[in-house]
């Protein structure tokens, strides 16, 4: 049986958000046992909570959104894909904005900052969901599944219809070196095409060359830090959605699947284990 984790002390990050495209201030602090992974809203009258919870999911739309006593945390994926890697039962995230900064595009300087914050172990039990059958979610020819594994390892695979994306193959055990090597480097992706409707609609106003990796019709625009980085930032994201249900100890096994689908898996193992 493993002890749940809370952070040692607490680290601070400032960034721009992907999609809002302001200024974000974002400290992650100690907390105690039983709390989970709470943002707690500095620029709001009373600093409200949103608790990282697969039942506080309210839209998937180009980002995981949870939503609580009517406050919004939208883009949540990346810094909780960290926790699930870096092993972190309990934090509180004091942030000044509903959306937290994008970095570069990857989980990369949110799993370095805890590794910085460092990690502390709580005198209390954590509540693994223990993968005991088959669990799958479909949605026409896409789907997730959770079967039995002794660990937690992801297997995805990305069909995209694009000459310069086609179909991509990841299979990774999730843990701290592994993950910190294979996934956490891997970046957010767009198609250049896209990019007007997008911020048109509000979204992406963040995005930069920077923080996205963008694909036209001729090609990649930007350098890319592994052949199948596309891939490889699924696995980031779908890692991080889990993180909503719990942590997790399973076999994922995903085809085509988004946020949507991500959500929807995670919302069935929190109401199977958690409730």
């Amino acid at each position: 049986m493993a002890y749940q984790t809370t952070l040692n002390s607490e680290v601070s990050y400032v960034g721009v958000g992907l999609h809002s495209g302001v200024d974000v201030h974002m400290t992650l602090q100690p907390a105690a046992a039983d709390t989970g992974i709470v943002f707690v809203r500095s620029d709001l009258p009373g600093e409200p909570q949103v608790a990282a919870k697969a039942s506080n999911v309210t839209s998937t739309l180009r980002a995981t959104t949870i939503e609580e006593n009517g406050i919004k945390m939208f883009t949540i994926e990346h810094l909780m894909s960290s926790f699930n890697a870096m092993g972190i039962d309990n934090c509180r995230i004091l942030i000044d904005s509903e959306e937290p900064p994008v970095a570069d595009g990857s989980s990369k300087v949110f799993m370095e900052l805890i590794q910085k914050a460092g990690g502390k172990e709580l005198p209390q039990l954590r509540r693994e969901i223990v993968i005991d059958k088959l669990y799958r979610v479909d949605d026409g020819d896409k789907f997730v599944l959770a079967l039995p594994y002794d660990g937690f390892r992801v297997s995805f695979t990305s069909i995209n219809p694009h000459p310069v994306i086609g179909i991509q193959y990841g299979d990774y055990e999730i843990n701290q070196e592994i993950y910190g090597k294979e996934v956490a480097p891997a970046r957010t992706i767009a198609y250049e095409a896209e990019i007007e409707a997008l911020r048109k609609m509000g979204l992406g106003l963040g995005g930069t060359m920077e923080n996205v990796i963008v694909y036209n019709d001729q090609g990649w625009m930007n350098e890319l830090r592994y052949p199948d980085e596309l891939v490889r930032h699924k696995i980031l994201d779908i890692v991080g959605d889990l993180r909503l249900a719990g942590f997790i100890k399973g076999h994922i096994v995903a085809v085509k699947s988004g946020h949507s689908l991500n959500t929807t898996m995670a919302k069935k193992l929190y109401e199977a284990f958690c409730k």
